[in-house]
């Protein structure tokens, strides 16, 4: 090592190798897996990562082929992509201005274009966890394990919620190392100036602020999405008689969506001359774009045409989608794309968009769910 080469601590260069090999489904080439340290890092020696590699296979990584390594399954800290089973992507949909890909949002973000992205709108999974196979698994039979299948209520049943105060501290940990990568890796792909809004909640989104923040985009406030939900409120467990007047924690009456950009070039007016980005764009002539949207639970109805346990409404969606191109030029991405909601909302206001979708079962829900999200006709506020 030169004087001139960062020193690290010891383990800090192999901790890297292993956040951004957990963050991937298919086993990287050394090259890749250098450009994906520098960017958690910053400038990292060649020679230190692949060190590293060397020292630690086959303890924690698996060369699958010369200059070819994954992580080994039992390290990989609930993070690991299932490598069988999404090796087969299916093809791309197209569906009007909007495009869906089966496939891992991290690989696909990397092998994007510099400059190519004028938007961002996702709701992304929390603790990551809730979206894992078994947990999934579990979902769909209705035997509920993170989510809390809740019982019926005047003839109708709720929706199920993902508990995320059962996240354990390691979890909350990859959550924030997982959103922290996804921004570094997102952020070259932006052009200056993009919005970068994300569905979150109340009890994480100090995690998902302070990972994107680090990863070096910009804190432009929150939208705040008027919606009583069923969290929180409850009287404590198996106590409730006793403690009466008492709610655990507050009945959730409102969603945070964290508002995020690149940096813009210049002034405003100079970033929205070149990159067509820059702001939001106005409601009305008279009417700026609001950070406060009334909504509702998706009602029945519309989760109908696309059955997804975080499916948000079309109202609430195209206000929002609407809202992030200023000019009404450029492309959205949604990374975690689920059933295709905000692409059908992007193709309603007449949006190019992008989506990614991993979930073989939700990417094929999609193909069908778009066009009739597409015509679905909200009403009120959801």
């Amino acid at each position: 090592m030169s004087e001139n080469e960062p020193r690290y601590a010891p383990g800090r260069v192999r901790d890297a190798i292993l956040q951004v090999l957990t963050l991937t489904s298919e086993a990287l080439s050394v090259k890749q897996i250098e450009d994906r340290v520098n960017k958690v890092m910053g400038p990292t020696p060649a020679s230190s990562i692949r060190s590293y590699l060397l020292l630690n296979t086959p303890a924690l990584f698996v060369r699958e082929d010369r200059g070819i390594y994954r992580v080994r399954s039992e390290y990989s800290g609930g993070m690991q992509r299932e490598l069988s089973r999404l090796s087969n992507w299916a093809r791309p949909i197209t569906i009007g201005k909007a495009t869906l890909f089966h496939a891992d949002c991290f690989d696909w973000i990397e092998k994007q274009e510099d400059n190519s992205i004028h938007a961002v709108v996702t709701d992304p999974p929390y603790g990551l966890h809730e979206y894992a196979p078994d947990q999934q698994l579990k979902l769909r039979n209705g035997k509920g394990g993170v989510w809390r299948i809740p019982p019926a209520f005047d003839g109708h049943v709720r929706s199920p919620l993902p508990r995320f105060t059962t996240l354990t501290d390691d979890q909350r940990e990859q959550l924030r190392t997982f959103f922290f990568i996804w921004a570094r890796l997102l952020l070259p792909k932006l052009v200056p100036g993009a919005n970068v809004v994300v569905a979150s909640n109340p009890l994480l989104s100090y995690i998902l602020s302070g990972a994107l923040a680090d990863a070096g985009l910009e804190r432009r406030g929150e939208i705040m999405r008027l919606v009583m939900t069923m969290r929180g409120g409850d009287r404590p467990k198996a106590a409730h008689e006793e403690f009466g007047d008492v709610s655990v924690m507050p009945r959730s009456m409102w969603e945070p969506w964290v508002i995020f950009r690149k940096q813009i070039e210049g002034r405003v007016q100079d970033n929205l001359r070149k990159w067509k980005t820059g702001g939001f764009r106005r409601q009305s002539p008279d009417k700026p774009f609001g950070d406060v949207i009334p909504s509702a639970p998706t009602r029945k109805n519309e989760r109908a045409l696309a059955p997804h346990p975080s499916l948000k409404p079309q109202a609430f969606l195209r206000r929002v989608v609407r809202g992030v191109l200023p000019l009404s030029e450029g492309t959205i991405l949604d990374p975690f794309a689920g059933t295709g909601s905000t692409l059908a909302a992007a193709e309603v206001v007449g949006y190019r968009s992008i989506g990614i979708e991993k979930d073989r079962r939700y990417f094929e829900l999609a193909s069908e769910a778009i066009p009739k999200l597409i015509r679905f006709q909200p009403t009120g506020r959801g």
